[in-house]
Parts: C-alpha cells; sequence; structure tokens
C-alpha cells in the first residue's frame, strides 16, 4: 500500500442497521466542523486560551496515534515513508485539512496547508488570533508520526491562517531537534511587549505608560486612532498585562457584520428564536467570561444596537436573542473606533451616555506619520519578524528603501507599513531590501526645488509642526533636535 492508494472506499465502512461507521477498521462518528468550533470557544472560556490549547492538543494527538495504529494493522505498506506519508493522506480524507502537494512535516520546508478547518473555525468563533491556532491538527500529526516513527516527534506550526497568514505550515521534528525553541504557549493568547512597539516617539511612550495603569484596573477603555495606527495591539497590550491575562481575549469588529448578525455574535441567540437558528449559541459578550472583549470599529454601531450595549453594560448583564431570562456579564470591555465619537455625540449620531460608559479611560493612537522617529526601527522589526514568517534569514534595509519609508506619507499607518515588509520579504533577492523590493506607491522623496540652506530648514520646521498643531516638543522628537534647538532656531527665522 502507498499513500496515494488510500481512498475514502477503502477506508469508511457504513453499516446502516446497525448505526455505525468504521475509519480504517475503528468505530468513529462525524462531527460538525462548526459544532468543533463553538465547542473550542466555550473551552476557551472556561479554560482560557492555554488550557483550551493543552485538551486539544492531547486530543489530537490520540486521534493521530490510533489512526497510525489502525493503518499499521490493517495493510502492509511499501515502506516507512509510504505509512508515514498517509497521515496526511488520512487528514484529507476525514476532511480537516488540504496538504499542498510535494510538501511534508518531516521535509526542511515543512508541510502547507491551504485549508485548515482549525484555522477556519477559530475565526469563525473567536476572531483573529495572535499565534498559530491548529492546536488539534499539530496535535493529530505529532501522534501520528510518533507512533510510525516510535520516537517522540513534535510537530509545531509556524504559520496560521488565523493568525493572517497566506497558509498554514507545520514542521515536525524529535523533540530533541528544537532544543530550548520549544516554548510553553503563552498565557491568556496575547503577549504583545512594549518592546514590540520599537517605539521612541514621547506620544507612543506616553500612550503606552497610560495603557500600562489602564491595564491594572477593570475600568472600560475606548482606544480612538486613525485605521490601521494598532488600535488592536493596544487592546490586546492591555489585557496581557491585566488580572484578566489568563481569560480569553475576544475580539469583534462591529463594523463588518450586518445588524441583526451582530446582535445574534454580541448577545447570543436561542435556538428557534429566528430562521436557521438550530442551536444555542453562546454571544461573545458571554464567552468572553472573565477576559476582554475587544469591540473595533464601535463607531459603526446602529442607534438600536447602541441602546442594547448601553443597556447590558449598565446592568452587567445580557439577554440571547429569543429568551426572556438574563445572564450576567463579567467581561471587561474595550472598544476602538477611528471616528471622532465626541463630534459624532455632537451630531446626535451617537449616544451620549454609551460614549461616557465606554471612554471611562481614553486612549488616542497617534498615526506612524505623527511619530516619524518610529517609522525605520518599527519597519526593521517588522522585516525580521516577516523573515522568521517566511522562513527566510534575517534582512536589512538599504539605504534607497530606507529614504523611501521615511519620506512616505503612511495614509494605512502601521498596517500599511507591515504590508510592505511582509512583500519585501516575500520579494527580496539578496539580504538587503533594495527600493525596488517595496509597493510602488511608496514612491521616491521628492526633490528639492532648490533654495538655501536656511530656506530648506526653515520649510521643514514649518512642515513639523504643521502636523503636530504647533506643538513644539512633538515637532522636535520628529526633526531629531532638542526642544531647545528648536525654540532657538525658530527665533532664528522669526
Amino acid at each position: 500500500m502507498r499513500a496515494e492508494d488510500l481512498d475514502i472506499d477503502t477506508l469508511l465502512l457504513a453499516d446502516a442497521e446497525v448505526g455505525a461507521l468504521h475509519f480504517a477498521g475503528h468505530r468513529a462518528v462525524i462531527v460538525d466542523a462548526a459544532a468543533l468550533g463553538t465547542l473550542r470557544r466555550e473551552l476557551m472560556a472556561a479554560l482560557g486560551p492555554a488550557g483550551a490549547r493543552t485538551l486539544l492538543s492531547r486530543f489530537g494527538h490520540v486521534q493521530g496515534r490510533r489512526a497510525a495504529e489502525a493503518l499499521r494493522g490493517r495493510f502492509e505498506w511499501d515502506s516507512e515513508v509510504a505509512i508515514r506519508d498517509a497521515g496526511g493522506r488520512v487528514g484529507i480524507l476525514q476532511g480537516m485539512l488540504r496538504l499542498l502537494p510535494g510538501t511534508g512535516p518531516m521535509t526542511p520546508e515543512g508541510a502547507t496547508v491551504g485549508d485548515s478547518y482549525e484555522a477556519e473555525q477559530h475565526l469563525l468563533h473567536c476572531g483573529q488570533s495572535e499565534e498559530p491556532v491548529c492546536w488539534t491538527l499539530a496535535g493529530f500529526a505529532s501522534g501520528y508520526l510518533s507512533c510510525v516513527e516510535q520516537r517522540e516527534i513534535v510537530v509545531v506550526e509556524d504559520r496560521c491562517v488565523a493568525r493572517g497568514d497566506a497558509t498554514c505550515r507545520f514542521l515536525a521534528r524529535p523533540r530533541e531537534a528544537w532544543g530550548d525553541s520549544l516554548e510553553p504557549p503563552s498565557r491568556g493568547g496575547a503577549t504583545v511587549s512594549a518592546e514590540e512597539w520599537e517605539t521612541r516617539s514621547p506620544a507612543m511612550l506616553r500612550v503606552l505608560e497610560l495603557a500600562r495603569r489602564a491595564a491594572a484596573v477593570d475600568s472600560n477603555v475606548l482606544v480612538l486612532g486613525e485605521s490601521g495606527a494598532g488600535k488592536d495591539r493596544l487592546a490586546r497590550f492591555i489585557h496581557a498585562r491585566s488580572s484578566r491575562a489568563q481569560a480569553p481575549f475576544l475580539a469583534l469588529h462591529c463594523g463588518a457584520i450586518a445588524e441583526p448578525l451582530l446582535e445574534s455574535e454580541l448577545f447570543g441567540h436561542a435556538r428557534g428564536a429566528f430562521t436557521g437558528a438550530m442551536r444555542d449559541r453562546v454571544g461573545m459578550l458571554e464567552a468572553a467570561g472573565r477576559g476582554t472583549l475587544f469591540l473595533d470599529e464601535v463607531g459603526e454601531m446602529s442607534p438600536a444596537m447602541q441602546v442594547k450595549l448601553l443597556r447590558a453594560l449598565q446592568q452587567r448583564e445580557l439577554r440571547r436573542v429569543g429568551e426572556n431570562h438574563a445572564r450576567p456579564i463579567h467581561a471587561r470591555v474595550i472598544a476602538a473606533t477611528h471616528r471622532d465619537l465626541a463630534a459624532a455625540v455632537a451630531a446626535g449620531s451617537f449616544r451620549r451616555d454609551l460614549y461616557y460608559r465606554l471612554r471611562v479611560i481614553e486612549l488616542r493612537l497617534p498615526s506612524l506619520a505623527g511619530r516619524r522617529e518610529d517609522i525605520l526601527p518599527l519597519a526593521r522589526a517588522l522585516l525580521a519578524a516577516a523573515c522568521a514568517r517566511a522562513g527566510r534569514n534575517k534582512m536589512s534595509l538599504g539605504t534607497a528603501a530606507e529614504e523611501r519609508l521615511l519620506h512616505h506619507a503612511w495614509p494605512g499607518n502601521v498596517r500599511e507599513l507591515e504590508n510592505a515588509m511582509e512583500r519585501a520579504a516575500a520579494l527580496a533577492a539578496g539580504p538587503v531590501v533594495e527600493a525596488s523590493d517595496l509597493p510602488d506607491d511608496i514612491g521616491p522623496p521628492p526633490r528639492s526645488r532648490g533654495g538655501s540652506l536656511q530656506q530648506l530648514e526653515r520649510a521643514a520646521i514649518t512642515a513639523a509642526l504643521e502636523r503636530h498643531g504647533g506643538h513644539q516638543q512633538r515637532a522636535a522628537a520628529e526633526l531629531g533636535i532638542s526642544p531647545s534647538t528648536l525654540y532657538r532656531r525658530l527665533r532664528r527665522g522669526g
């Protein structure tokens, strides 16, 4: 037998009279993928991300070992390589994944998975993650390969669709080969350190200091800032430093979901509450448990949803759609928006009472253009992370590339910079990122039209002051000079 010879007719036997299914000779059941996604969310709510990861990884490990035992006992194999490769084929036949041809976990390049049911369900039920989440699949591969190889094989996922990567990737090595790189899972599923912000900006350092103080209390937080400035990262930063760090961090984008679905996502629903409600569903306010619920783009909520959210936050309880009894809320809420909510309140499009309920602590993230001293340090950190995800050696930024990065306006903020570094890590031919490796819209810096050095200096100071609303300390930080030097040059230039 070879791996490619396995098909569903060979492995699956259905006995309609007895009401039993057998897969590779072992009794099996068919489980709805969405039910597994719901179970995952409830496990995370009850045990926290670390506990859910441990449980699901162990379940996958047992499942993989049993699959290897069944295949070894049922068929005569062409070679040890054939039965080893059969594990991926079993995963495909069971509907767990789509393995890209020519890849395998024991190879140096690893196994590339284009369609993981686990990543799909995590995104649907738990939202985007900061870490790989295909815990059952990694456990399955570890158990299967350990049984086949007769030694402990550990499979690690280093890329994941649920984290925002294009594909999932699994690497398999004997435990001793991993050395000290096998670190325990992070607590709480949100590990954003201050160093990861790579900031020198006084304004950003002030925000991070306020965020640390906010983490020490349970008050609601409102994060304001342009799209792509890192509002979700700041919310995770607060959660990871709070007493709730071991509980779930769940995120809900309020502007991406239609109002009827948003109500169900937020509060949950009872079976039969509306057409298609085939089972009870736990809402995210409830599923977050004693953790944190991040409501992104809360300014997009309709007036009706604003009323319902306000009532839930005031009374610290909710009613699922279709139910008439209340359930307690224990989660902390961090809300975010790119809109000017104070102006929306004045215009009557956002409720004043909800605004003040959410804005117990307000944090305003500066745009990337407003903290230009952070562009290159942040670009280098993002480039290093992109190289690690792509499996490439570390790269550096060339002088021409740095020039373009420094002079770009960054309308997409940190998210745009992250995407640019992801592209550079994928396309750069050598160890140095050249200007041509950057997106086309990050063009060359504008050429000077001439003028004396004093005129150029005056223009630079004027532009910096305009960007910072006349704030001299921030303008000086952007220009790379001290506030006293800026003051002297302002006096000299009139």
